[in-house]
């Protein structure tokens, strides 16, 4: 005679219960898992996030603690099977998803392959998705063999679905390197840092070689001095630069998911070493960098315009000031070199000179008193000329004004201007300021007075085609939200192709003045959920308001903020429903900057996380955006669940 245990005894009295609203085979599917682990009738902490790991749930430990001592009615550490079985549909089977599952469900209980590729072309804009292709993410996401061997999906197959990767709010395809890399340097977006050593402010804060490692910008700026000030116990700057350069030409082209960037890097300098200290930097960057370096032009002839990122690939690019001409470079190149420690006299500018009415930063003078008193007797920095040899496509030229650059640059010059400047040539001279830029590589820079290392609002620069805003990648931020949602375009490159209308010779371009020129769409996203968002850093009962702010930045006629309302006492499962529509003029521009935050009564409110993407970049439909926090690091499995729609007017 067979022995029945307690939790066979159980399973027969809760299977009516269940399968009155379940599908049988979910059911025993579900039995069949967690059948081991409940042989001795109840389970604690431990063997739930076993069981739920074994179910491949992505969960938050802080939310899963929370509702399993709510569950643990007799306060013992133990649950039941039906406690876990509800911690699981909690997590898992939210009402949201099983709603949307239910309303293409003939019967309530399974997804036909017909049935899903109807969801895919209504509900997910994949308007040529036939059955073939709903077989194919049954067999990828639905777990119960059953129901894959009858091509139908059930709620857990769905649910699966639904939170995978091609459910992202970003573009799958956008993840990879999928535009047109033949275009000269000057026709992208570049992604920049400045003063990337610097991991604190910029004044007393320390320096690190984290600084150049942990960044996958595609400008670096680097800075080289003869003063002491960046002593690291034995390690003098120099020596700190050389290792930075080793940290970049090892590790830099990197990304986070471990493939290799391809594309140019740009070191820019910020020389202000003596000639002899100038000659054993460009010593060091050949020795290191060796024949990653660029040092000849492609066709050893002088460019008549900048090559691309794919003539380019594999190479760094040294951004400094130039003696003489390229073309001077060029002719020495077939001969050998005569007394390479000659020295070019050229006054210098500093790539960081500062637009206040001082002329100088803060910074500089509390460290280059005796630079100063050199430039205001007239002494001139001299420029080595081995190290001017290295600067080829990106030659440091002081910025004047627009109509001097039309008259006198070369391709292969760049400026560097300060953000004061800069902003004031954006308010006066908006479509001249885009018709330099489409011709040179522009590098925008903060303000001196920044001594905290906080940072100004990329968004308008890039309006008008600049294209190395460097940010003060070490403090997090609104504006590094920006820049980090940007360049996860085109596979995370670093580089972005600009619009076709900051491209264009011609370009009559002014960000101020865009109404119906520029493909306007009309955009409606519904904050439908969120899911185990983060707990309030105020709140020790890890209990919060959560509130969605969406925030449009573009041009100036795109800039817009809404939000929902607070959701009270909830941030493992808040509904919200709510939707907003706006009109976004320039769609090629703009960024959409998804934050959650706990509302507070009196403080203001808690940064609970953010997401960031472009505008084009993101998926319509049913989607989750993934949070991610200040720092840029993932907070899953918080998200939030939205429908996506937009339309060109």
């Amino acid at each position: 005679m067979k022995i029945v245990n307690a939790v066979d005894i159980f399973r027969i009295k809760i299977v009516n219960v269940v399968e009155s609203s379940l599908n049988s085979l979910s059911y025993t599917w579900f039995m069949d898992m967690i059948y081991d682990e409940f042989r001795e009738g109840k389970i604690n902490i431990d063997k739930t996030l076993k069981l739920l790991n074994k179910f491949e749930v992505s969960y938050d430990y802080v939310h899963v603690k929370k509702v399993f001592k709510k569950n643990d009615k007799q306060k013992s550490g133990l649950i039941t099977m039906e406690d876990f079985r509800a911690i699981y549909r909690m997590l898992l089977h939210r009402p949201e998803l099983v709603e949307l599952f239910s309303s293409y469900s003939a019967n309530k209980k399974v997804l036909s392959s017909t049935n899903l590729a109807e969801f895919l072309r209504k509900e997910q804009f994949e308007l040529s998705a036939n059955e073939g292709r709903a077989v194919s993410l049954i067999n990828r996401y639905e777990p119960i063999p059953e129901a894959r061997s009858q091509k139908e999906m059930t709620i857990e197959g769905f649910t699966r679905y639904m939170l995978s990767e091609e459910c992202s709010l970003f573009k799958t395809e956008n993840k990879t390197v999928y535009q047109d890399m033949n275009f000269p340097l000057c026709d992208y977006f570049i992604s920049s840092s400045h003063n990337t050593y610097l991991i604190q402010d910029q004044l007393i804060g320390p320096s690190h070689l984290w600084g150049y490692a942990k960044e996958q910008e595609t400008c670096v700026k680097i800075e080289s001095r003869k003063t002491e000030r960046f002593k690291i116990g034995k390690m003098s700057f120099c020596l700190f630069v050389i290792v930075g350069l080793k940290a970049i030409n090892a590790g830099i082209r990197y990304t986070d998911n471990g493939k290799a960037s391809d594309y140019p890097i740009i070191l820019s300098l910020e020389n202000h070493c003596s000639p002899p200290q100038q000659e054993r930097m460009a010593a060091h960057l050949l020795d290191i960098l060796r024949d990653s370096l660029c040092t000849t032009t492609i066709d050893n002839a002088v460019p008549t315009e900048l090559p691309s990122p794919e003539q380019l690939k594999l190479k760094i690019l040294i951004k400094n000031k130039k003696a003489g001409s390229l073309q001077d470079t060029l002719h020495r190149r077939g001969q050998k070199y005569q007394g390479l420690t000659e020295e070019t006299e050229d006054t210098m500018e500093s790539d960081d000179e500062d637009d206040e009415s001082t002329g100088r930063t803060l910074k500089k003078t509390l460290i280059r008193k005796q630079s100063k008193k050199d430039k205001e007797k007239g002494h001139k920095v001299k420029v080595a000329l081995l190290l001017s040899e290295l600067v080829i496509y990106t030659a440091s030229r002081k910025f004047v004004s627009f109509e001097d650059s039309k008259e006198k640059q070369k391709c292969y010059q760049n400026n560097s201007i300060g953000e004061v400047k800069g902003q004031k040539l954006i308010s006066r001279r908006a479509p001249d300021f885009v018709s330099h830029t489409v011709r040179f590589l522009t590098r925008i820079y903060p303000k001196g007075t920044r001594t905290d290392s906080s940072n100004y609002d990329p968004q308008e620069f890039w309006n008008v085609g600049c294209q190395l805003v460097a940010l003060n990648f070490q403090t997090p931020g609104v504006q590094m939200d920006l820049l980090i949602g940007k360049f996860l375009d085109n596979g995370g490159s670093g580089y972005v192709l600009k619009p076709e209308f900051l491209r264009r010779r011609d370009s009559a371009f002014d960000p101020f003045n865009v109404a119906d020129r520029y493909n306007p769409i009309t955009l409606t996203i519904k904050i439908i959920s969120g899911c185990q968002l983060p707990p309030s850093n105020l709140s020790k009962s890890n209990k919060a308001d959560p509130l969605v702010k969406i925030e449009i930045h573009g041009v100036p006629a795109d800039m817009t903020k809404r939000q929902t309302s607070a959701i009270k006492n909830n941030a493992l499962n808040p509904r919200w429903n709510e939707t907003f529509t706006f009109t976004v003029q320039v769609p090629d521009l703009a960024l959409i900057r998804f934050v959650v935050e706990d509302q507070m009564a009196v403080l203001a409110n808690d940064f609970l996380g953010q997401f960031t993407l472009p505008l084009l970049s993101m998926n319509k439909g049913y989607r989750h955006v993934p949070l991610v926090s200040k720092l840029g690091v993932t907070l899953k499995p918080a998200s939030l669940f939205v429908y996506i729609w937009y339309f060109q007017q």
